[in-house]
């Protein structure tokens, strides 16, 4: 691993869905001088806008983005590659003489890039379709329950619906009889690459709640649904993995004619709630981030130009 320098320096503004993550960032972007390298597990896919609140045309043109509209949504992603591709984008970057931002509220392609990844075996295709299989004729729930036979620990901490995680944290107990939470304890993220400021935009639970119902609104009114019948015309259905996640599960459930467009926005709203509970606590984990008020521009500025080391004036 390379040594971390001065000229390594990055900073990492995260948090949960609808804190406002990309406008703090492209603030602050502004007065550093900054490109920004999302860290955003959706809006790696193309054609899909709406549904995983991607930054304008205007804003990518304000402020130059990494990492988005890189993969067709029938197309797997892993961290690792993340992590290359994310290294590869902090060095054109700083190669530019410009400041990096990371920004995104994908906690595992963060401390992928911060810290290395654990030593766990590499993807195993055929036990994957084998499991895809058994998801497919007796519901990606049976999954879950058999991690939860298995490995409690991680079934208690990866969600019923996330079959990227299940399928993975089974891989990884059928090759080495060990959960995959105890090859992250083992696994002390000493080979950081980067020297690194973590900003955590940290909203009261209500005001979050409040934004995540409008922001769920706005994208309804956007044109959601018909993104969605667009995907689906481009023979993007559910068995993709983007499609899969809530941003557009439920639509194709009312396109479908299973549920009303009511419930189908009901439940798109809890289940992104869901997900802000899940990425708040993976936060807290992390002894080194530092909380802010989202609107706490000033404060941010101030503590990342002393994390940079520039003079005043």
């Amino acid at each position: 691993m390379a040594e971390v320098t001065e000229a390594s320096k990055i900073i990492v503004i995260t948090g949960p869905t609808a804190s406002g993550k990309t406008a703090a960032a492209m603030e602050l972007c502004r007065i550093f001088n900054g490109e920004i390298v999302s860290a955003d597990s959706m809006q790696i896919y193309r054609y899909m806008d709406i549904g995983t609140a991607k930054p304008t045309d205007k804003e990518k043109k304000a402020t130059p983005h990494h990492l988005i509209d890189i993969l067709n949504p029938d197309e797997e992603y892993s961290a690792a590659l993340y992590r290359l591709q994310a290294s590869e984008a902090i060095e054109s970057i700083r190669s530019r003489k410009k400041t990096v931002f990371v920004t995104g509220g994908a906690g595992l392609y963060i401390e992928a890039l911060l810290g290395g990844l654990i030593a766990a075996p590499p993807a195993d295709q055929g036990f994957r379709d084998y499991c895809r299989r058994e998801a497919a004729s007796r519901g990606l729930e049976s999954l879950h329950d058999l991690l939860e036979e298995k490995d409690p620990l991680a079934a208690s901490r990866i969600h019923p619906h996330d079959s990227v995680r299940v399928i993975r944290a089974l891989e990884v107990l059928e090759h080495t009889g060990m959960s995959i939470f105890d090859h992250k304890r083992k696994h002390d993220f000493s080979n950081a690459s980067y020297d690194c400021f973590k900003i955590c935009l940290s909203p009261d639970r209500e005001t979050l709640y409040t934004k995540i119902n409008e922001r769920t609104d706005d994208m309804i009114s956007q044109g959601l649904v018909a993104e969605t019948v667009r995907l689906m015309a481009m023979g993007y259905d559910d068995s993709c993995p983007a499609m899969k996640s809530f941003c557009y599960r439920h639509m194709i459930d009312f396109i479908r004619g299973e549920i009303s467009q009511d419930e189908a926005v009901r439940r798109l709203k809890r289940d992104t709630r869901n997900y802000a509970k899940r990425q708040i606590a993976w936060f807290r984990r992390d002894k080194d981030i530092s909380l802010y008020v989202p609107g706490a521009t000033e404060e941010m500025a101030d503590a990342v130009s002393m994390f940079l080391d520039l003079k005043p004036g």
